[in-house]
């Protein structure tokens, strides 16, 4: 899981190369108050069948918003594909809204996955300066970057066509789904909510690996 740079909505330029009959014209300066829209795409890779998912926000990329990427994905595939499943690894980099720092990242996967969805919740995160072992970003964000590299964005539905035409030689396929919720960004979580979840640091590495279950007993290690 992790989220992909925000693409700005709109006749802008594009970095890449395309070929074209004629030049495409786009505005001189990228200005944010000249975009329809400002996408934040979030992705979700499946490394076994090479499945992606990308999440379009258009809103704050705040804890809350991977959280529900999360839930849409389990509610629109995960459960189809895999019916009996009780546990869920993710695999996330170590900052952003989805970081192991972000109480409310924690407390989300508590009360919407692990509780909303009765599985146990299994996080690793990569070491800071290690993402480019993700296959999220390698295996999946590069080559969307790729397909619609020197095409101007115009337009959501014209993002999700690039994002659901992207292939690679070993049969990548990808879903693009868009989520219109607004998050409020700088919200904070209690102490006292922080002590239900249900957390339990890993002997290795346990600021950065942790299991969260909808009936886990707390303890210092798995």
């Amino acid at each position: 899981m992790d989220t992909k740079k925000k693409e700005l909505i709109g006749n802008f330029r594009n970095q890449g190369q395309a070929w074209s009959r004629e030049p495409e014209e786009v505005s001189q300066h990228d200005f944010r108050s000249e975009a329809s829209a400002l996408a934040v795409p979030y992705g979700l890779y499946e490394p076994v069948p090479n499945l992606g998912t990308i999440i379009i926000g258009l809103s704050a990329d705040t804890p809350e918003f991977p959280v529900d990427c999360l839930d849409t994905w389990i509610r629109q595939r995960g459960w189809a594909a895999y019916p009996r499943m009780k546990e869920i690894l993710l695999l996330c980099d170590s900052g952003g809204s989805n970081g192991y720092r972000p109480r409310f990242w924690k407390y989300g996967l508590y009360q919407t996955i692990a509780r909303g969805h009765g599985l146990t919740v299994r996080v690793c995160h990569y070491p800071p300066g290690a993402s480019k072992w993700n296959p999220v970003e390698h295996r999946l964000f590069s080559f969307i970057s790729l397909e619609w590299a020197g095409h101007p964005l115009r337009s959501l539905e014209l993002m999700k066509k690039y994002i659901e035409g992207t292939t690679t030689k070993t049969g990548l396929e990808v879903t693009a789904l868009v989520n219109e919720r607004a998050y409020t960004k700088g919200k904070k979580l209690s102490n006292r909510q922080f002590k239900e979840i249900p957390l339990s640091n890993h002997s290795e590495l346990p600021a950065s690996n942790y299991t969260i279950g909808p009936n886990l007993t707390p303890q210092n290690a798995i």
